[in-house]
């Protein structure tokens, strides 16, 4: 059926072809052979995407990564860079690129050079799509050097030949030095000497040999050097826009779930006045100082070991508690929100000072569940929904500038921790909510 399915695909019949491997798949599974089930279904992908059908494609091919997965075959790896190249040709380049990503990794462990080759060069391919230039010339830069390994095994092996040949040949001569022994003086004298000139020019050959081969193992260790750096660098964009252990989620199975988290702190910020002073500052003024005071949250989040979720316009949102959960989320929020406060009072002391225009942030924070996973096919992104994340929302809104404005769920989660004095405001209407219990958190004298 295989041999009769490529034949009919040689003819130009890409629907008959599919329609036999569709045949062998089926006899492959009531045989119970996994492994020609899965490569029938990879060659039937190919096919739908040699036929334009690129969606049929990825559909068939998610099933012989699930098939794959649960039987671990060798395939993972062809399947995966398949995969890919039908998602660049769907426009989906960043999810191609992690795809060969992990492709490449599973290449590497099996030592699979060639497939490596082919595998940088469609990861170049999606890099150029999306635009990244710069990294698809290192992929490409990255490909010629993999090439050059293969050409280094092959010269190894043309050493070995002529290594043998050399062997074969000396004995050979060995045993005609034992012919020549029998022969008068003067001959025998000239053809040692033809013998010994054989000898040096065939060990020079050899050395000269060595000499290159050993140039081409120290090129190899520093094209394996040049792979673990690309291999840092593309992680190191992979963290930048993932949680660390989501990213080592997507890497290992080609997707992220999606989870419940029972109990996070969430905390969104909003600068007051923003608008008019947008009316007030040019636009590069205006960038310059809130990437100033983003990039100052940015530092503070990591210090407190919050995630940093997103940006909307002038609002920043963290939330603690996840994507690995611990007891600390509240504590670590309401430390975080004063830090962000203080810096940003400082800095419109220090405009104040200068007579030049400043704006002042509100800061409000929540507990509770919220689910987390990431969306999008494109510019995708870790986010967290749920009415937590709205009720963080209403608890910025209904704060006041230069505060920190917590809910109820959040102050009884610091209930007993030092360090924090709590102003009641009552019950104070939340936009969407109705009316709720809110709180002022400061540092005590003594806190940290």
């Amino acid at each position: 059926l295989f041999n009769k399915a490529v034949a009919v695909a040689n003819m130009g019949d890409l629907a008959g072809a599919e329609e036999e491997f569709a045949k062998l798949e089926h006899m492959a599974n009531e045989r119970g052979m996994v492994d020609n089930e899965i490569d029938a279904m990879l060659n039937r992908a190919v096919l739908r995407g040699m036929q334009h059908d690129t969606l049929g494609a990825e559909l068939m091919l998610r099933e012989a990564l699930r098939r794959c997965k649960e039987v671990d075959c060798p395939m993972r790896g062809d399947i995966l860079r398949n995969l890919g190249v039908s998602m660049v040709h769907q426009g989906r380049g960043q999810e191609a690129y992690l795809l060969f990503d992990t492709a490449l990794v599973l290449a590497r462990t099996a030592g699979e050079l060639e497939q490596q080759v082919l595998i940088l060069k469609d990861q170049a391919g999606a890099a150029h799509e999306m635009g990244l230039h710069q990294l698809a010339w290192e992929r490409d830069s990255l490909r010629d050097v993999l090439k050059d390994s293969l050409l280094n095994v092959e010269k190894v092996r043309a050493l070995t030949d002529v290594q043998e040949k050399y062997q074969t040949e000396r004995n050979l001569r060995q045993i005609k030095e034992l012919e020549v022994q029998k022969l008068d003086g003067e001959l025998r004298e000239t053809q040692l000497q033809r013998t010994r000139n054989i000898y040096l020019f065939s060990g020079i050959g050899v050395v000269a040999l060595a000499i290159g081969l050993l140039s081409r193992l120290r090129h190899v260790h520093r094209s394996r050097e040049a792979i673990r750096k690309e291999k840092e660098i593309s992680e190191g964009l992979l963290l930048n826009i993932l949680p660390e252990e989501v990213a080592a989620e997507l890497k290992a199975k080609g997707e992220a779930d999606a989870r419940q988290i029972e109990e996070v702190t969430v905390l969104f910020t909003d600068f007051k006045g923003f608008t008019a002073l947008s009316e007030v500052l040019g636009p590069k003024e205006l960038v310059k100082d809130l990437h100033e005071c983003f990039s100052a949250f940015d530092t503070i989040v990591e210090k407190h070991g919050l995630e940093k979720i997103k940006t909307i316009g002038d609002a920043y949102m963290a939330a603690g508690g996840l994507p690995v959960e611990n007891a600390t989320h509240a504590i670590d929020a309401v430390n975080a929100a004063l830090e962000m406060r203080d810096f940003v009072a400082q800095g419109m002391d220090r405009k104040r000072a200068k007579g030049e225009p400043f704006f002042e942030v509100r800061i409000g924070i929540h507990t509770g569940p919220v689910v987390a996973g990431i969306v999008g096919v494109k510019k995708f992104q870790y986010d967290i929904w749920g009415d937590t994340v709205n009720t963080a929302s209403r608890m910025e809104s209904s704060g006041e500038p230069g505060k920190v404005n917590i809910s109820e769920a959040t102050r009884s989660q610091l209930d007993g921790i030092p360090g924090f004095v709590f102003t009641p405001r009552g019950m104070v209407h939340a936009k969407g909510k109705g009316d709720m219990r809110m709180y002022f958190v400061e540092r005590t004298s003594t806190g940290t």
